[in-house]
């Protein structure tokens, strides 16, 4: 049997089709027996409103989409998307709201998933990651008018809200630990070139660099991956005046680098020290454990669920959110630099 219909539940129940329209939309028009009556059908029926139709009529269709034009290897493996993928749904579930998430090659095809998902009355609003320098998103998803909430900023993403941390505040907070620690030699294992966030932490360090007389600061950009941290890492401890400490960008990284360091004698941290960028179960049960900066990831998936769902309830909810930046832990791979 197909999707039944409000023809055939009108058929079933005796009543109009107009009736139907009515009872399932909680409208006046028919008695409350005859309301009843009428549900009574559709549930027996297993109705279930169509999305594009339920669209259309102003309703919302319950759900929201997250696209991430990321390499699918890296999101699987990255502790940070499975917390924040964790703190968004429960928040949404709350809701009876579904998260609709798709992973894709690149912006233009993240672009197109965009206008489909509007055309087809897919979703109702959309949580937009990994904000770009000059993103060409922004203009088509306020063309697009489907109520969006950024994580990151802050600044540059139109007159879309935000949620976001201070990126180069967290930086410096890294920079200026391991320079009072003695370290002069510091390498920046940076995300992909493209993000918003990757170049506020990149700029960050180079201005630290001066104003702390730091002898030399370099950031390599990466894909977030444990192949590419490891390479680049190998890369770095092969030359003659390696770093006496490395930042990276991701936790994923930063546990590739230390096995490239154990692999090659390096002692961790008498000789090297590591800073993850971010803080997980991973970072936390490797030998040393990492120094990282903290936060409560989860907590952040709920915040930004929480603005979107104002936003879709209120549009004059759309304001930017500054949440904690996010704190230094310090364990066990990091110390003061031999010599």
């Amino acid at each position: 049997m197909g999707r039944p219909t409000i023809a055939d539940i009108a058929r079933a129940a005796g009543v109009s089709k107009g009736a139907v329209s009515f009872a399932l939309n909680g409208r006046p028009g028919v008695s409350e027996q005859t309301r009843s009556r009428i549900l009574r059908v559709a549930e027996e029926m297993n109705w279930r409103p169509h999305s594009a139709a339920r669209a259309l009529g102003g309703s919302r269709v319950g759900a929201v989409g997250l696209v991430l034009a990321r390499p699918a290897r890296t999101v699987g493996v990255e502790p940070f998307f499975a917390q924040l993928l964790s703190g968004l749904q429960a928040e949404f579930s709350a809701r009876s709201t579904a998260l609709q998430l798709l992973v894709v090659e690149d912006t233009v095809a993240e672009i197109e998933i965009y206008r489909r998902w509007v055309s087809e009355h897919r979703v109702d609003g959309f949580v937009l990651v990994d904000l770009q320098v000059r993103d060409p998103r922004i203009e088509v998803l306020e063309e697009l008018g489907t109520p969006t909430v950024v994580l990151g900023g802050p600044g540059r993403h139109g007159s879309l809200p935000s949620v976001w941390a201070d990126d180069r505040e967290a930086m410096l907070s890294i920079v200026e630990y391991l320079a009072a620690l003695g370290h002069r030699r510091i390498a920046h294992l940076a995300g992909l070139p493209a993000f918003q966030h990757t170049q506020r932490r990149i700029r960050a360090l180079r201005d630290a660099a001066r104003r702390l007389g730091l002898s030399e600061t370099l950031s390599l950009p990466t894909d977030f991956s444990d192949a590419q941290g490891a390479a680049a890492t190998r890369t770095l401890l092969a030359r003659r005046e390696r770093p006496t400490a490395i930042i990276y960008d991701s936790d994923v990284m930063a546990v590739a680098g230390l096995g490239v360091a154990g692999e090659m004698g390096v002692a961790v941290p008498g000789e090297l020290s590591i800073v993850s960028f971010d803080d997980s179960l991973l970072a936390r049960i490797v030998h040393p454990p990492l120094t990282a900066l903290s936060r409560d990831t989860f907590a952040l998936g709920e915040q930004v669920a929480r603005t979107l769902l104002a936003v879709l309830d209120d549009p004059a909810a759309a304001v930017d959110l500054k949440t904690p930046t996010p704190r230094l832990t310090v364990r066990e791979s990091t110390a003061g630099p031999r010599g």
